[in-house]
Formats: C-alpha cells, sequence, structure tokens
C-alpha cells in the first residue's frame, strides 16, 4: 500500500474511533439521537454564531442536499433552529435552540473527557505532537487554502 493511501486509512480509522467514543459517551448523558455525520454539524454551530447554512456546509465538507437533510433532522429533534438573515433575507442562519444548549454543553463535557483518555493513552507530550503533525500536513498539503486565516481546526 502506497504511504499517502496508509495515512489516509489511518486518519480515516482514528475520525471514525473519535466520532464513535464522543457518540457513546454523549448516549450515556442522554442524547440517544444522534449520528456521527449529525456531530461535525453540532460542532461547528456550538464554536459559532449563528453561521449561515452555506457557511456551516463548507467548513463540514457536505453537499447542499445532504446538508439540508441533517439541518432538517437536527431541527425536527429539537437541537437547531433558522432564524432569516436581516441583511440577506435569502439566507438563513441556524443557531441552538434551548435544548441545544444543554447539548452544548455535554458535547463540551464529552470532548474533554475524551481528551484526558487520550492523554491517558498516549500523554501531553505525544498527543501535542501529533496535533502538531496534523495541522502541519494539512497546512502543507494546501487544504488549508478552503479556510479563512486563523480559522480553528474543527475537533471532530
Amino acid at each position: 500500500m502506497k504511504r499517502i493511501s496508509a495515512i489516509g486509512s489511518l486518519l480515516k480509522k482514528i475520525y471514525r474511533q473519535y466520532s464513535n467514543e464522543l457518540l457513546s459517551t454523549l448516549q450515556r448523558k442522554g442524547f440517544t439521537d444522534l449520528r456521527p455525520s449529525f456531530l461535525e454539524v453540532l460542532l461547528f454551530v456550538c464554536e459559532s454564531d449563528g453561521p449561515s447554512i452555506k457557511e456551516i456546509g463548507v467548513a463540514c465538507g457536505l453537499k447542499k442536499q445532504t446538508m439540508t437533510s441533517h439541518l432538517n433532522e437536527l431541527e425536527k429533534r429539537g437541537y437547531l433552529q433558522r432564524h432569516v438573515n436581516e441583511k440577506d433575507k435569502r439566507e438563513q442562519n441556524i443557531f441552538l435552540t434551548a435544548y441545544g444548549e444543554r447539548f452544548k454543553l455535554s458535547l463540551m463535557e464529552s470532548i474533554s473527557e475524551l481528551e484526558r483518555t487520550y492523554s491517558e493513552r498516549l500523554g501531553d507530550v505525544e498527543l501535542d505532537r501529533v496535533e502538531h503533525l496534523l495541522r502541519h500536513f494539512f497546512e502543507k498539503t494546501g487544504i488549508s487554502e478552503d479556510f479563512s486565516e486563523g480559522e480553528q481546526l474543527s475537533i471532530l
């Protein structure tokens, strides 16, 4: 197997493992109606201040049809609500509901728990090194051109 293929495969496996562990932690906290693909959307909304649908789609790398489906489901489940943008009536911004705000607290707690677990498994120095290497790889491969200057990479 080519090296870049092995790297891609490992990254995908690590992402799936992380998503599944995060989802399991959230399910134990009572959020049993989520899928891994919803987590990325919810995390972006939790980290942003009323992002537009387009911003969420770009950040999560989702097509418009998939994005619409995810938002409809998350709205139906009570996590999100849409508001028409006052400046551009054609655009909608996405906000957390009160239930979504409770979810946000559980999400942040769950992420902290997982970070402690990973830190115990790897050690802080190794975890920092992995993060540094991945950020460097991300920046050097040109992928970062899709992100604005200084934008944080989502932790999912």
